[in-house]
């Protein structure tokens, strides 16, 4: 793939998708015995007679083995304001839509390992991954949440503010990249976040991931969330639904572009529905 060094010429994520942003989530209601509505398998009740192409966001095929990661390392030690946050998004339409509980205990980790303090987050919802940064970073320490949808962060608002972490965090309704490109403006602002997590449209993670390189301090991490999308990467196109096609062909050039990219180190995990960890060399 041609390419100037820091402007790749991709040409696949140059173009904006209209269709709403695609971020999904497991979200199960408190520590419930399995269902494949509590684990947000499926993307509605009715899916449990209607097939859906959403039913298996897990990449651990085995619910009872998930089940068994979740309530033996994830739910003990999920702050019971993350809990509130699923129970209120487990009866929204798109309660699919977010960070897995089990993404986010591994993000809380790198947070940690990171010291860091200074943040930002591409793509909202209902707040599960933005309330877990706040409740991770320092009472000092600052998120900017860019999301063009603030009816959804509304929901999970008051669970933000109860938990007292609301001054944390700098919401910016609009769609991501004007904001980013404002941010570039300031060269104070260029090297200078510790942390980006990125969970938004697909089509945009390329134009994402070349400001976000700019933003994040050498040595910070940029993560993408769904970077191997329900598991149908490996699959052939023929067999995956025509629905999730879109996304999948983005997400293809996408890996390729992060595995060439020389001012990264990157590993992709296969937690929720695969998330890939940048860290930036130079």
């Amino acid at each position: 793939m041609a390419r100037v060094l820091g402007v790749p010429i991709f040409a696949a994520l140059m173009e904006v998708s209209e269709r709403p942003s695609l971020r999904w989530i497991l979200q199960p209601k408190k520590q419930l015995p399995y269902s494949a509505r509590t684990m947000n398998l499926q993307s509605k009740p009715s899916d449990e007679v209607e097939v859906s192409p959403w039913d298996n966001k897990g990449l651990l095929q085995s619910p009872e083995l998930y089940q068994y990661v979740l309530e033996t390392s994830v739910y003990p030690r999920e702050p019971a304001p993350l809990k509130e946050i699923r129970a209120i998004t487990a009866d929204d339409p798109e309660f699919f839509m977010g960070t897995t509980p089990d993404s986010g205990q591994l993000i809380a980790m790198l947070l940690n390992l990171l010291n860091a303090k200074k943040t930002i987050e591409l793509g909202v919802f209902t707040g599960y991954s933005l309330l877990l940064t706040a409740l991770t970073i320092p009472d000092d320490g600052n998120i900017i949440a860019i999301d063009p949808d603030r009816q959804s962060y509304e929901m999970g608002l008051p669970v933000i503010q109860k938990a007292g972490v609301e001054h944390k965090i700098d919401f910016k309704n609009s769609p991501a990249l004007p904001v980013l490109d404002r941010l570039l403006e300031d060269n104070k602002n260029r090297d200078s976040f510790d942390f980006a997590f990125v969970d938004a449209d697909k089509p945009n993670y390329g134009n994402y991931h070349e400001r976000l390189v700019q933003l994040v301090k050498i040595g910070g991490l940029i993560v993408y969330d769904n970077t191997l999308w329900y598991g149908t990467l490996a699959k052939p196109e023929e067999t995956v639904d025509e629905l999730m096609r879109p996304e999948r062909s983005y997400l293809l050039e996408f890996n390729k572009f992060l595995a060439e990219d020389i001012r990264i180190q990157i590993s992709q995990v296969p937690v929720g529905d695969g998330i890939t960890i940048c860290r930036r060399l130079f």
